[in-house]
């Protein structure tokens, strides 16, 4: 163990199948951890593939505000932290930090799970003061990803809305999504859910190194397309824009999200604040190393000289001349592909307060 340091652990140039994070970063919350001085002997288990490891959270409360102004969110829940989707440049790995965690291999390989958040909304729902405002499920992790599989917490949420008569809007890049149709449906009736699917890319060697444990773009265009037919608003999400790397895409993404039934389209640039920064750099390194220093240099030309951005409005779309390309570029595929589509507004008014006991006398 060593005393308070801050920086990557790099497995002795070992690749880790499956994984989006190469590396452990550091933990600027601990004052120690483990780190490899040598890789032979006893520290050889230690390079061996990391397991998923789950834990369980009892928090006290499950919906966040969400305060950031470039945010079109005004609440958010999320019943998983951290992702085994591994996206190598999520902007959700720094938060594992505050539980102790590091935001590379850790945030893949150490999950989460809140099995009270269905009995925390509900309890939520029921104050007499809370004003009807749609939540999103999720603001950091994806709902659907694998471990919902088993564990069925969003399944239990959605089922919580439908009780109340709530709005939700989902965002997700898994087809697992499909497997709550039937709840979906029920709310699709009434106005209230609204759903993204997720696109960062239609190349499936890119996806694979980038998006390892997500499910393929053809995939989710399918899943657009079964939501979209049984009369469930949704949309794509082209998100992150990454120059050099999937930003000549857009126009074929929007195109055939469109074509499957998509109503709408948002997308995001690519931000790496914190140590997400560490984690792309050194996966762009290994798996693209002639466009390493050309992708990380637009990156920073898009965020004012910087990868590490936190200014509202600029960091979630970039500024300049590659910023100014790739804005423009989505608004001229936007308006072809989609025209005049757009989401229907939520249903704020069939809310039952109480849930099924109340009938509205």
């Amino acid at each position: 163990m060593k005393g308070a340091f801050d920086k990557i652990i790099d497995m002795e140039g070992a690749y880790f199948k499956g994984r989006g994070s190469q590396i452990q970063t550091g933990n600027k919350f601990l004052e120690r951890r483990l780190v490899f001085d040598h890789i032979e002997g006893l520290d050889e288990e230690l390079l061996s593939v990391p397991k998923t490891e789950v834990f369980l959270e009892h928090p006290k409360t499950i919906v966040n505000p969400v305060k950031s102004p470039d945010i079109p969110l005004a609440f958010s829940l999320n019943p998983y932290q951290g992702c085994e989707h591994g996206c190598s440049y999520c902007y959700a790995r720094n938060t594992h930090e505050f539980y102790g965690f590091t935001a590379g291999l850790d945030f893949e390989t150490k999950l989460m799970a809140k099995p009270e958040a269905p009995m925390l909304l509900e309890k939520f729902l029921l104050n007499p003061r809370w004003k009807v405002a749609p939540i999103s499920l999720s603001g950091n992790t994806d709902c659907y990803q694998p471990l919902e599989k088993e564990m069925r917490i969003t399944r239990q949420l959605l089922e919580v809305f439908a009780r109340y008569q709530h709005p939700v809007g989902l965002i997700t890049k898994n087809s697992l999504i499909l497997r709550d149709l039937d709840l979906l449906q029920d709310l699709a009736k009434e106005g209230l859910v609204q759903v993204f699917i997720s696109i960062t890319t239609l190349n499936e060697d890119l996806r694979r190194k980038m998006e390892p444990r997500t499910a393929s773009s053809i995939k989710r265009m399918k899943t657009i397309e079964e939501l979209s037919k049984v009369g469930i608003p949704v949309g794509v999400m082209n998100a992150p824009i990454i120059p050099g790397l999937n930003h000549h895409e857009i126009p074929s993404i929007l195109k055939l999200a469109s074509e499957n039934g998509a109503i709408g389209a948002g997308m995001t640039a690519i931000r790496l604040n914190g140590k997400v920064g560490d984690v792309f750099s050194d996966w762009l390194e290994k798996n693209f190393p002639d466009r390493h220093q050309k992708v990380m240099n637009q990156i920073a030309q898009m965020h004012g000289g910087g990868i590490n951005d936190s200014q509202f409005g600029r960091r979630m779309r970039g500024e300049g001349p590659i910023a100014g390309i790739i804005q423009q570029l989505f608004r001229q595929a936007r308006k072809k592909y989609f025209g005049d589509k757009a989401f229907p507004e939520f249903n704020l008014k069939a809310f039952r307060r109480g849930g099924n006991l109340n009938l509205g006398f």
